[in-house]
């Protein structure tokens, strides 16, 4: 469960943390700056954090397995479907300035980095302009160092008390 922390301020949301950090730091791209593209981001991207439980549900995250291809059935095929048409409607549209959705990385790429993810792990396949979406989401240096900070992590959350609150005072209690 993500969290951010910055003082007195604890916001849990992941859409909601997007949004307090455009705000608290407007001089950066957190959302492309075309109104447009800014539009298409945001809907993509809540739509993601909203959508494909079925890809969710069989592909669990995990960043360090690897899984032999298979047929994950008709409703994973149906999200993988629309993911990689987000992927390629963005970068038809918008991706002109870079190799992510909008160019230049932004928070809808960040949306979009569990995805990739699942996409490797779960060797997905998808077609080539979606692939070379994804390959550049995995090699981002920021992506890099969160799957890998991911992996050395010594915990789990699971239904056996390690929830999201218990993440957030675990959190309090560090900067404390």
């Amino acid at each position: 469960m993500p969290a951010l922390i910055d003082g007195d301020v604890v916001v849990w949301e992941t859409i909601a943390i997007l949004e307090y950090l455009a705000e608290k730091f407007p001089q950066h791209a957190i959302w492309p700056r075309d109104a447009t593209a800014r539009a298409h981001a945001r809907s993509v991207a809540a739509e993601m954090h909203s959508g494909f439980q079925a890809l969710r549900s069989a592909c669990a995250m995990d960043v360090t397995k690897r899984f032999a291809p298979k047929d994950r059935g008709p409703a994973v095929a149906a999200d993988v479907a629309r993911i990689t048409a987000i992927f390629r409607e963005a970068r038809g549209r918008f991706g002109a300035g870079g190799p992510f959705l909008y160019g230049a990385f932004c928070a809808a790429d960040g949306m979009y980095a569990p995805v990739c993810t699942r996409f490797r792990s779960y060797a997905i396949a998808v077609d080539p302009v979606s692939q070379a979406y994804v390959d550049a989401v995995l090699d981002h240096p920021a992506c890099k160092v969160w799957y890998s900070d991911a992996a050395a992590e010594p915990w789990i959350l699971d239904d056996n008390g390690n929830d999201g609150e218990t993440v957030i005072e675990d959190l309090r209690q560090r900067k404390a």
